[in-house]
């Protein structure tokens, strides 16, 4: 059973000096990356502001000019801050991602390291596919969805024109993206705990009503109060967590085939009684 992990087994002190290497490496790469985008601050907050854009032109607005305020002196520094932490968690997280691994990785088996690379490269692929959906799509629906309570003031009512703060923009969006980037990991999860043999894929199909209300219910946390986003991402939750059902079959099916091959093999090196 030792002969499988490639390390020794080393002393408290030495596992503490790589778990401080791999923090400084970890840390060192987010402070690198946060620099980079607070430098870059405003252009990205620009980018950000595309989807809003977009908003305005799906409700007719074309001549409408896109206005963010802010309402406190140090607003808008804050909120480039934020940029410059939130940018810079997602360019550091494949070093972060690393330095995770290459400490975890001596106390698992050959096979094991097999099983976990392919999840830690998916994991944020589907991050980025999940903040794609939200910058693409689901932003502009919900900027769209707010714009259309605007009044324009015909008719002798009161105009009123939606004028987001920057602070609460940002917010939005980075809420939007960290809810979809997270439920994007559902494949990952899930597929992860049937592979080690903690649920069934029968277990899965059994709570599947259950997991219907659980999307609802957090997709009613994540979001902001609005149904648009809300059923946005209860629905790619749930299409996610069928997708899990899929691959959960196939590794299932491919641990029956597996296991039959294991059996026939051992069974053709048992020698036969004349």
């Amino acid at each position: 059973m030792s002969a499988d992990i490639e390390d020794k087994p080393q002393p408290l002190i030495e596992h503490l000096i790589e778990l401080r290497s791999r923090l400084m490496w970890a840390v060192g790469a987010f402070f690198l990356a946060f620099l980079v985008c607070f430098f870059f601050a405003q252009p990205l907050f620009n980018i950000l502001v595309y989807p809003f854009q977009w908003a305005v032109i799906w409700a007719g607005l074309d001549g409408r000019e896109v206005e963010l305020i802010y309402t406190a002196p140090q607003e808008f520094f804050f909120t480039q801050i934020k940029i410059g932490m939130f940018g810079g968690l997602v360019l550091a997280f494949p070093v972060i991602a690393a330095q995770i691994y290459k400490f975890v990785a001596p106390g698992l088996y050959k096979n094991e390291k097999q099983a976990f690379l392919p999840f830690l490269v998916a994991s944020p692929i589907l991050f980025l596919l999940g903040g794609a959906l939200v910058y693409f799509f689901f932003t502009p629906m919900v900027m769209w969805f707010f714009l259309a309570m605007e009044q324009t003031g015909a008719g002798g009512e009161v105009a009123i024109q939606l004028l987001p703060r920057v602070s609460e923009y940002l917010g939005l969006v980075m809420t939007l993206i960290f809810a979809f980037g997270l439920v994007f990991q559902l494949p990952v999860v899930t597929t992860l705990m049937v592979k080690s043999g903690l649920i069934t894929v029968q277990s899965l199909i059994d709570k599947r009503k259950f997991a219907i209300v659980i999307a609802f219910v957090a997709a009613a946390i994540l979001t902001p109060p609005d149904p648009v986003s809300q059923i946005g991402l209860a629905l790619p939750t749930i299409l996610l967590y069928e997708i899990s059902i899929w691959i959960g079959r196939r590794i299932e099916r491919q641990r029956k085939e597996d296991e039959a091959k294991a059996e026939a093999a051992e069974q053709a090196t048992v020698p036969v009684k004349d």
